[in-house]
């Protein structure tokens, strides 16, 4: 015989209770009536929020139960291959290479690419630099061809380093519209035009026979204002040898605002400036000493910024910005990607990322000992960059990635 489950005494809390907890009040005793349906006896006991719960058999003659005799659970409805949990299913959008490609957040193109290239003043063939495999010191000529390459592939501009066959304290040859750096500028503008974007480093350090980035004084410091005052020179000659885009690299106050101002006084107020914004002291700059026959002695640590600094980029950036920078840059890359997503986060210029020459030798290096998949290494760490922020990566892999995507 069935029974009836009924709530007796005094029940203040219940009076006053929210409807969530009548609601589990009801469910309660619902569980109490399919138990005793099932064939399961109920025991008396407290009530949940007080009363008594009281289960009895009815009687002949009591008034039948308004109430719907309450229905066993249904089954959980299940599909041949189909779980129930989890409804969420984020593999979905993982399963076939379109689907992954649709749906991709980040995009990596030829067009986001500049080629950083060499070139050696008097070299008759290109000279390889073993710390870095696959890249070369250039000659003009073999300049010409590699640069019409990576424009044939796509690539997005190119950023020209000088190799000289001579050095002094001033770094004369960076200013001399014959130098190599000049000439070959004037090179890859009559080969190319205006079909990809040429770039031209503005620093002395190639140029300097102690190493640094600017003249020194008399106690062997650089001395920052003499040193604008031939960045500023630097400037004129590379637009006047045909760079799309001049970029201090060298890190002294005050280099974008007076390279601007140098280039319109001059007439070349479309000749863009792109400024290595926050560029770090790093250790990973030690392939490219060789690349440039740096003859750096010490290091640069009093003008590039201490690697543990994020603030200090951030004041970096707004000064190249209020002195008229037109791009801005993070350099390295790949141990700096806090750095280049605040800087991308901030700045209202596009934003370039510099996957510098210690970071290409790891992983080649890496590669060449069967520990990392090759271009599945290049890929990833080149759409990194651009995950954080960066609008333009300088890769030494520009060439061949953009034979790659596509």
């Amino acid at each position: 015989m069935p029974y009836r489950v009924t709530l007796s005494g005094t029940d203040p809390i219940l009076a006053h209770a929210p409807p969530d907890a009548l609601l589990r009040t009801a469910a309660s005793r619902l569980d109490l009536r399919q138990q005793s349906i099932f064939g399961r006896s109920p025991r008396p006991g407290p009530a949940r929020g007080g009363g008594v719960v009281v289960a009895r058999r009815e009687q002949a003659g009591d008034p039948p139960d308004p109430r719907p005799a309450p229905r066993p659970p249904s089954p959980a409805r299940s599909y041949p291959g189909r779980m129930a949990y989890p409804a969420q299913r984020p593999r979905r959008l993982r399963s076939t290479p379109a689907l992954r490609r649709l749906v991709a957040e980040t995009e990596l193109r030829p067009r986001h690419l500049v080629l950083p290239m060499f070139v050696k003043e008097g070299a008759a063939e290109p000279v390889p630099i073993s710390s870095m495999p696959g890249v070369v010191q250039h000659t003009r000529d073999t300049l010409r061809k590699a640069a019409t390459e990576a424009v044939q592939a796509g690539v997005g501009g190119i950023m020209l380093f000088g190799v000289p066959a001579r050095h002094d304290a001033v770094g004369s040859g960076a200013t001399d519209p014959e130098g190599i750096l000049n000439v070959a500028l004037k090179d890859l503008r009559a080969e190319l035009g205006d079909s990809t974007v040429i770039m031209s480093d503005l620093c002395l350090d190639e140029f300097t026979d102690h190493g640094h980035c600017g003249v020194l004084d008399e106690q062997g410091c650089v001395d920052n204002d003499r040193t604008l005052e031939v960045y500023a020179r630097m400037g004129v000659v590379q637009a006047e040898s045909g760079a799309h885009l001049v970029a201090p690299s060298g890190m002294m106050d005050g280099q974008v605002g007076v390279i601007r101002e140098a280039l319109d006084e001059a007439g070349f107020a479309d000749t863009g400036i792109l400024a290595y914004t926050a560029k770090y002291a790093s250790a990973f700059y030690g392939p490219f000493r060789e690349a440039v026959e740096s003859q750096l002695k010490g290091d640069r640590k009093t003008y590039q910024q201490d690697g543990a600094n994020l603030r200090e980029a951030l004041r970096e950036l707004a000064l190249d910005l209020d002195e008229g920078a037109d791009m801005v840059m993070v350099k390295p890359a790949l141990p700096y990607l806090d750095v280049l997503r605040t800087v991308a986060d901030t700045a209202d210029v596009p934003v370039a990322a510099y996957q510098v020459s210690g970071e290409y030798a790891m992983i080649e290096a890496a590669a060449a000992q069967g520990w990392l998949e090759r271009e599945r290494t290049i890929v990833e760490t080149l759409t990194s960059l651009r995950r954080a922020g960066a609008d333009v990566v300088l890769t030494y892999w520009a060439t061949e990635v953009a034979g790659l995507l596509d």
